[in-house]
């Protein structure tokens, strides 16, 4: 099962705008999606939508994809016009490789400790897990563009996590969840480089990976109505 980059942003963008509401309006959840998910209430995350009654019971292994990564629209212009250090095109692609790979490293770390046996291949016990970070934005890149000036910011940024789980034997889409986060404000400025980038975006990626290990164990001890 081949995954469509295109479509699959396209269908990011559009949930990211259909349910921005729902991050301030807990009435604007719909009950049900187009594709006959249901919400699942009291989660930990903004949104997760799963196929009724589902029994996780049969999958004990998971086909974890590389993460797709986005900037936030236009992150990268409005980074050159008003940020103190000019981001490259290479540097965009540094930081998506680099965030990929640590999503990667923290996800594993969490599911095989958590019991799961993570996999390459389709099964009858593995569920396919379809990852996305869309909407990255860091306030201050660290850049290879020389001459670049420490920038100081109570926060390094924010992003949102898109995820979609499939039967990987047969493609069914069995549940779906989005959620944003910003990285804790810490009340004063400090100096934003790579290595504090780094650290926020683990932060983050560990709360992710946490409560999808444990959305996993929990619809494993019982169906989701």
């Amino acid at each position: 099962m081949k995954f469509n980059v295109l479509v699959n942003f396209l269908l990011i963008v559009s949930l990211t705008v259909a349910f921005g509401s729902c991050f301030a309006e807990e009435s604007a959840k719909s009950e049900f999606t187009i594709d006959g998910l249901q919400l699942i209430e009291d989660s930990n995350l903004a949104l997760v939508y799963a196929e009724p009654g589902i029994d996780m019971s049969r999958y004990s292994k998971v086909y974890l994809d590389t993460p797709y990564v986005a900037f936030k629209k236009n992150w990268q212009r409005t980074q050159n016009r008003v940020g103190p250090n000019r981001v490259s095109n290479d540097d965009m692609a540094k930081i998506k490789t680099e965030l990929s790979s640590l999503f990667m490293d923290v996800f594993s770390k969490t599911l095989e400790e958590g019991g799961y046996t993570l996999v390459t291949e389709a099964g009858e016990d593995v569920l396919r897990i379809k990852p996305a970070i869309v909407n990255l934005d860091i306030v201050a890149p660290d850049t290879s563009a020389p001459g670049s000036t420490r920038t100081y910011s109570e926060t390094a940024g924010e992003m949102t996590l898109y995820m979609e789980l499939y039967d990987s034997v047969t493609g069914d889409l069995l549940a779906r969840a989005l959620d944003r986060k910003e990285d804790r404000k810490t009340g004063y400025f400090e100096w934003q480089n790579r290595v504090t980038n780094r650290a926020a975006a683990h932060r983050i990626l560990k709360v992710w990976a946490a409560v999808l290990k444990e959305g996993l164990d929990d619809a494993k001890a019982a169906p989701l109505r």
